[in-house]
């Protein structure tokens, strides 16, 4: 037993070590390639803004300002003619004077990589074409320095080090524990890290009972878990809170260099102030959400409850969003019976309904009506708010509380949403041991449900 035993540990050690060598090897090489290419995508992206701006403005003043913005950025611009002669440059041209003398395709409207090969050039690149009337004018190249993905392969390194002296660790202690029992049960787990490593974490071990073995199946169907989410989450989480931030800041740089150094009528110094203090009161809202956010998620969030007596609560809301929804040319109207108690923080709880109804005067239309109504239902206290507007599609409802999460993406920057205020909603709503669930179909409405525990007379 005990031969069997070393040897059927000894050759899972192989498997599983070897397994998880490719495992992380694969997701190394995932992680860094999803990042270069998020990269390329927003320079493009910025390319092609400074490309329409450009194209309504292509004179020296505005070239000077792109570049001037870029300069002051992590990335950098080069603004050529039709003939690749530099006009604007944020770099030193001898650096990029290769990348402009590349081919550019004629039909690439929304513009090219022209430069990808982070492992060996300095620079990742694109270009955007210029174009007025139809006709070539110029092309807009941007670059970033490549000295950052060799940072973030050095980080990554030091991690899957560790991690895989941890998982070698834990593999050799298994193999102390093993006998002829653990031959089916072991050959599950085989099946089971196979299924990992070739980047399915779908991953379902049965409970094989409170022992070491249990204990490895249930570590297995955890790392499978874990894995899973930190991929999605990592790689949503960067490239939301990239975007997010960066875009307010680029707009506050930009328009303060704008500001400081042109002599400006007092007409455009205030409305390029007004941009930045837009920017600057969205970007702090935003900062201000993800505070709360990581006080919820530690712990440190404090909830202090009192009794409140709903029907005084719900006009005195009543009484300071109304103006809001008349402004806008729709009705808010409240329901609520007078026996009708609530213990929780009240505070939070207005910051609960504010997220809600804000949502529905964003995505509603003039004449649109919301409502507010409460009511009881063994020993649960029921808020409905309930409007009109233009709904939400089936497919997205699972997602909406994500965080910087957008039904309407293409107008998110107009309505002024950062995509964390119902993820604040549901982790208040379960701070107070609630549960919040939401209805809607498209045209006809939205309907969010908050159910705590209740008092009633």
């Amino acid at each position: 037993m005990k031969k069997l035993s070393m040897k059927l540990g000894l050759l899972f050690f192989l498997i599983l070590f070897g397994l998880e060598t490719i495992m992380f090897f694969l997701l190394h090489s995932t992680l860094v390639e999803s990042r270069v290419e998020e990269e390329l995508i927003a320079l493009q992206t910025r390319g092609n803004s400074h490309r329409a701006i450009l194209e309504k403005h292509f004179d020296e003043n505005t070239i000077s300002h792109v570049a001037l913005m870029e300069s002051e950025a992590n990335t950098d611009v080069v603004i050529t003619d039709s003939n690749k002669e530099i006009l604007g440059s944020s770099v030193n041209s001898s650096y990029i004077q290769a990348y402009l003398e590349r081919p550019v395709s004629s039909s690439a409207r929304e513009g090219q990589t022209i430069g990808d090969n982070w492992k060996e050039e300095d620079y990742i690149s694109t270009v955007s074409p210029i174009e007025q009337n139809g006709q070539l004018i110029g092309h807009v190249y941007m670059f970033q320095d490549t000295a950052w993905i060799q940072s973030l392969i050095s980080r990554l390194n030091e991690q899957f080090l560790l991690a895989g002296l941890i998982a070698v660790i834990f593999t050799i202690t298994i193999i102390i524990f093993l006998s002829r029992a653990l031959a089916r049960p072991l050959i599950k787990m085989k099946e089971a890290t196979s299924q990992i490593s070739s980047g399915d974490f779908s991953v379902s071990l049965p409970k094989t009972g409170d022992d070491e073995l249990g204990d490895l199946a249930q570590s297995i169907q955890l790392l499978a878990n874990d894995l899973n989410y930190l991929r999605e989450e990592r790689n949503d989480f960067l490239s939301s809170i990239s975007h997010e931030l960066r875009t307010p800041l680029t707009y506050i740089k930009g328009y303060a260099d704008i500001v400081q150094k042109r002599d400006l009528s007092a007409e455009d110094r205030n409305q390029y102030l007004s941009i930045i203090l837009e920017e600057t009161i969205r970007l702090s809202e935003m900062v201000k959400n993800l505070f709360d956010l990581a006080k919820i998620d530690k712990n440190t969030f404090d909830i202090k409850k009192t009794h409140i007596d709903l029907q005084d609560f719900m006009k005195k809301i009543e009484t300071k969003f109304s103006p809001a929804f008349t402004e806008k040319g729709m009705k808010l109207s409240v329901g609520c019976r007078e026996t009708i108690r609530l213990s929780a923080d009240a505070s939070r709880l207005e910051q609960i309904i504010y997220n809600l109804l804000d949502n529905a005067i964003k995505y509603s239309s003039f004449g649109d009506k919301t409502t507010i109504s409460v009511s009881t239902s063994k020993k649960h206290v029921i808020i409905r708010i309930i409007d009109s507007g233009r709904g939400i599609p089936e497919k997205e409802l699972p997602f909406i509380f994500n965080r910087f999460y957008r039904v309407d993406k293409s107008r998110a920057r107009t309505l002024g949403g950062t995509g964390l205020g119902l993820a604040i909603v549901k982790e208040l709503v379960h701070a107070h041991g609630g549960t919040i669930s939401v209805w809607s179909r498209e045209g006809e409405g939205t309907v969010f449900e908050l159910v705590f525990k209740g008092e009633t007379e």
